[in-house]
């Protein structure tokens, strides 16, 4: 806000911190461009751009964050982001990136544009496979997570190999940092 608010022909219109209040903030003000954190509250700004989005098609979205996994970038731009920022963007590029986005544009930073290359190169998880590590990062066993999936311990084993490959891992904590680097889950 205070970044937004010191240049001359911009204004803040509000703030929110849930997805529910995203969309009524926008349905209200109708800003020109709607700046996303991808944590609101207990939901996820994901979730708030495909409500804005089906509100207004055109709205112009631009993601400023401090998840940086290609995940999360992927999903962001799936749900219809105009752009993704890093919330350690230098303030003059905030500015000009706004700016761009305001004209039109859909200006793509370039770690943003490298990590969205490595991810189309690697494996992706199943949803399945995503809830099985999100489990596995909560420190349940695979008896555990089959009994809190309804599928059976042998079921879960399949699960947890084809993560180890697919993330190129050997362990259950190598699978889950590899998993948080890359924004497929997040530690609460």
């Amino acid at each position: 806000a205070l970044i937004i608010n010191q240049e001359p022909d911009m204004k803040m219109v509000g703030s929110c911190a849930t997805v529910d209040e995203a969309l009524e903030l926008y349905k209200t003000v109708q800003p020109d461009v709607t700046l996303m954190d991808l944590r609101l509250g207990s939901a996820s700004g994901v979730d708030a751009i495909k409500a804005i989005r089906l509100v207004n098609p055109q709205a112009r979205i631009i993601v400023l964050t401090m998840y940086e996994g290609d995940e999360d970038i992927y999903r962001a731009h799936q749900a219809g982001a105009t752009t993704y920022l890093l919330k350690d963007t230098l303030s003059s590029d905030l500015v000009r990136v706004v700016r761009d986005v305001h004209a039109g544009q859909r200006p793509v930073v370039p770690e943003v544009q490298a990590r969205l290359a490595e991810r189309a190169s690697m494996p992706t998880l199943t949803s399945r496979e995503v809830e099985v590590i999100q489990l596995i990062s909560q420190g349940l066993r695979n008896k555990e997570v089959g009994a809190m999936l309804g599928i059976t311990e042998g079921t879960v084993q399949i699960h947890v190999k084809n993560i180890f490959a697919k993330l190129n891992v050997n362990d259950r904590t190598g699978a889950v940092q590899v998993a948080v680097r890359r924004g497929l889950i997040h530690m609460r």
